[in-house]
């Protein structure tokens, strides 16, 4: 009994460690098989003079390099992301470029992670409800036909901000992420029917980040997910 008291609790520990270093970084105001795509919506025409649209950042060489495993400068100077960004920091004053990618880094792998192993439960509370919606969907199709998928995150290569919008006091950011993954759908015979359990693959998405910056919830969910 005590051996099971005892490893219960170290569980405990880590489960809040990992949803604390989540929430201190992506959600304070301090500041294979890929999940199914939520294709980007086109933005809505600006209506008013403090609707920023979604705007590209960089275009090719204009963008400085970035080191191995750095965040990006994220944006060009006097570029309409620039802008947009100023404005999401004007309306919350929270908000910091540097701790934002690194937040949105934690969530990219928890995400991508629990979407593999069909933790619904840890995906809840990080997705908007379309996307929730979606993933979960895709989880029990899966288990509807008996398959597992194998995942092992590698790591993120690159992360940087690429888009950003700000409308009647939604703020959105997109980042674009660089990653590598070993994945492997198996059936319920454990042959592979999509995926490669041996090979390590690029891959490349643009997840965009929302949040009511007048919202006392200083959480970040995930809205939509898009192929780079």
């Amino acid at each position: 009994m005590g051996f099971f008291d005892i490893y219960s609790v170290v569980f405990l520990v880590i489960a809040v460690a990992i949803f604390w270093k989540l929430r201190s970084v992506l959600g304070t105001r301090s500041g294979s098989e890929k999940p199914p795509v939520d294709r980007f919506l086109p933005p809505a025409p600006p209506t008013g003079d403090n609707v920023v649209p979604l705007a590209r950042g960089f275009a090719g060489p204009a963008s400085p390099p970035a080191m191995p495993g750095s965040a990006e400068p994220d944006a060009v100077p006097s570029s309409a992301l620039d802008e947009a960004l100023r404005l999401i920091a004007q309306a919350d004053r929270g908000f910091d470029q540097t701790h934002f990618i690194g937040g949105a880094k934690v969530a990219y792998e928890m995400i991508v992670t629990a979407f593999a192993g069909g933790d619904r439960k840890t995906l809840k509370p990080l997705l908007g409800k379309s996307v929730y919606d979606n993933f979960a969907g895709a989880i029990d199709e899966r288990e509807r036909l008996g398959h597992i998928v194998e995942t092992k995150f590698v790591g993120i290569d690159r992360a940087e901000i690429v888009e950003a919008r700000l409308k009647g006091g939604l703020a959105e950011v997109a980042v674009r992420f660089v990653s590598q993954l070993i994945t492997a759908t198996l059936d319920r015979d454990s042959v592979v029917v999509d995926g490669d359990a041996t090979r390590v693959i690029d891959v490349v998405d643009i997840w965009t980040f929302a949040r009511d910056v007048a919202s006392s919830d200083p959480n970040w969910r995930l809205v939509s997910t898009d192929n780079g």
